[in-house]
C-alpha cells in the first residue's frame, strides 16, 4: 500500500501525464449535396484517426477570417467553443458553375478536430454576400459512442520525413501526397516531392519561417502510372482519384474520392496537403483547408507548387483574369473573403502597405495587357484542342512569361503597392495590391505584399 502522501502525488503526477498527452483525431466526412440555389448535409461516417492531433491545442480556435465556410465544435453543455476553422470546399466552387444551374450534386468532405472528452455540437457555416457567417447544418455528437470507426487505415504506407523541425504541435505540418506512382517509381516521386519542397521555401515568406513547419510525405503504389486525363480519353484508377478535367477545365486537377485521401493523409500528422501527381501536362488546383495539386513533371513546376500551394494555405484568389475558368462570380460584386483581393480599391484590406500618395485605383497598362491576352489564349486553347505536345505548351508559357515581365515590370507604378483593377476571374470590379504578382503571372516577382501578408498571419495561427 501506498502512504497516502505518496499515493496522492503518484495520482496528481498521472492526471497531469493524461492532461499532457495529446488528444486523438475525430474525423466527421459528410455529403455536401444541392445545386446552384440550395444546399443540404449529411452525415457519412464518424472516424477516430490513429494519430494523436498534430495543432497547437492553445491555437485551436481560428483568427484568420478564411474561408468561403466554416465550422465550430462546442461543448453541448456549457456553449464554450472548443474548435473552430474557416475552409473552402469542391462543392463551393461548383456550385458557382453552368452545371450547378440544371443538375444537383453529392461531395464527400470532411471536418477534422481534436476528439473532445464529452459530447459537443457542431455548426458549419457559409458566408452571406456581407461576408457574414450563418449556421447552414447543426448536429450533435458523443465521442463515446462506440460506432465510431476505428479500423487502422487498409494498407499502411511509409511514412517519409523530409524535413522534421520539431514537435508537430508547435509547427506548420505540411504532407505532399503522391499519386500515380507505381510501385517502382517510389524513388521518383520522393525526389519529386524535395524538389518541390526545396522549391516551396525559395519564396518568401515561406523561405524565412522554414523552420516553423515540418514537412512529410506519403506515396501509396498504385497500379498504373499517371492519372486520369479524361478530355483526350485517359481513364485510371489511382489510390487518391485524382483527374485533369474538373469542372470541365483541361488543366484544373482535382480528387473527388475524399474518403481515399482522408484515409492516406490519416497516416501523417497533417495541417496542409499537396498532392503531387505522376504527369507532365500543365495542372494543378487548390483549395483553402482541403489541398492543393501539381503536376510534379510540368516545367513550370516552381510556379505551379507554390501558386497552388498559396490557394490552400492562405486562402489566396487567383489575381488573373484573362484566362479560360469555369466559375462564375455575382454581377454585383461583393467583396471576396480572400485576402489579396478587394471590391473597394479606396479602401483595400491592405490599407496600411500602400505607397504613400498613390492614386486609387492606380493606373496601369490594362489595355495592352487585356489586347495580348486575346491572341495568347487563342493559341492556349488550340494547342489543347488538337493535344498537341505539352513541350509546345511549354514554349508558349517562356514566350509569354518575357512579356509579362517586360510589361508589368517598366510600368509607372511597378513594385507599388495600390488598387490595381482586374482580379478574381473579372477585368471589372475587383482589383489586386501590385501590378504583378505570383498569383497574377507566372514572372519571378514572387507574393505581392497582400499575399505575403496572408501567409504570414496562417504561420503565426499555426507555428510557436
Amino acid at each position: 500500500m501506498f502512504p497516502s502522501a505518496l499515493r496522492s502525488l503518484w495520482l496528481s503526477l498521472v492526471a497531469l501525464a493524461c492532461l499532457a498527452a495529446p488528444p486523438r483525431t475525430l474525423r466527421v466526412d459528410y455529403g455536401h449535396t444541392g445545386d446552384a440555389t440550395s444546399e443540404r448535409f449529411g452525415v457519412d461516417r464518424i472516424v477516430l484517426e490513429p494519430l494523436p492531433w498534430p495543432g497547437d491545442l492553445g491555437k485551436a480556435i481560428d483568427t484568420s477570417n478564411l474561408g468561403k465556410y466554416g465550422f465550430e465544435v462546442t461543448d453541448k453543455a456549457s456553449g464554450r467553443v472548443l474548435y473552430s476553422r474557416g475552409f473552402a470546399s469542391i462543392y463551393g466552387e461548383w456550385e458557382t458553375t453552368d452545371e450547378a444551374k440544371s443538375l444537383s450534386r453529392t461531395f464527400s468532405e470532411s471536418l477534422r478536430f481534436p476528439r473532445p472528452e464529452l459530447p459537443v455540437r457542431i455548426q458549419v457555416k457559409k458566408r452571406d454576400e456581407r461576408n457574414t457567417f450563418r449556421t447552414l447544418w447543426t448536429f450533435d455528437l458523443d465521442p463515446r459512442d462506440p460506432l465510431i470507426e476505428q479500423a487502422p487505415a487498409p494498407e499502411a504506407v511509409s511514412l517519409i520525413p523530409l524535413q522534421v523541425s520539431g514537435d508537430p504541435a508547435d509547427k506548420v505540418d505540411f504532407l505532399i501526397l503522391g499519386d500515380g506512382y507505381t510501385a517502382a517509381e517510389r524513388g521518383k516521386f520522393e525526389q519529386q516531392a524535395r524538389r518541390v519542397m526545396d522549391l516551396l521555401f525559395e519564396q518568401s515568406p515561406f523561405k524565412e519561417h522554414r523552420k516553423d513547419f515540418n514537412v512529410w510525405a506519403l506515396c501509396p503504389a498504385s497500379r498504373d502510372s499517371g492519372i486520369s486525363r479524361p478530355s483526350t480519353g485517359i481513364h485510371k484508377r489511382t489510390p487518391l482519384g485524382t483527374t485533369y478535367d474538373a469542372f470541365g477545365s483541361e488543366r484544373y486537377v482535382l480528387t473527388f474520392d475524399n474518403r481515399a485521401f482522408r484515409d492516406l493523409a490519416a497516416q501523417a500528422p497533417y495541417e496542409f496537403v499537396e498532392i503531387l501527381v505522376n504527369a507532365e501536362t500543365y495542372g494543378g488546383g487548390g483549395i483553402h483547408n482541403l489541398f492543393s495539386t501539381a503536376s510534379a513533371g510540368n516545367a513550370t513546376i516552381g510556379y505551379l507548387f507554390v501558386h497552388e500551394f498559396g490557394h490552400h494555405f492562405a486562402g489566396l484568389a487567383d489575381e488573373y483574369y484573362t484566362s479560360d475558368v469555369m466559375v462564375t462570380n455575382s454581377p454585383t460584386r461583393p467583396e471576396p473573403w480572400e485576402p489579396n483581393v478587394t471590391a473597394d480599391p479606396l479602401h483595400p484590406k491592405w490599407g496600411g502597405l500602400l505607397t504613400p500618395c498613390l492614386q486609387l485605383p492606380t493606373p496601369w497598362r490594362k489595355g495592352e495587357l487585356e489586347s495580348h491576352a486575346q491572341g495568347y489564349q487563342k493559341e492556349r486553347r488550340a494547342i489543347r484542342a488538337a493535344n498537341r505536345p505539352e513541350a509546345e505548351m511549354e514554349a508558349l508559357f517562356a514566350l509569354e512569361k518575357v512579356f509579362m515581365s517586360r510589361l508589368l515590370g517598366t510600368d509607372a507604378h511597378s513594385g507599388q503597392v495600390g488598387a490595381f483593377e482586374g482580379a478574381n476571374y473579372e477585368a471589372k470590379g475587383y482589383f489586386r495590391s501590385q501590378e504583378d504578382c505570383l498569383m497574377f503571372t507566372r514572372d519571378d516577382v514572387g507574393f505581392c505584399v497582400a499575399c505575403r501578408a496572408a501567409i504570414e498571419k496562417v504561420i503565426r495561427q499555426y507555428a510557436k
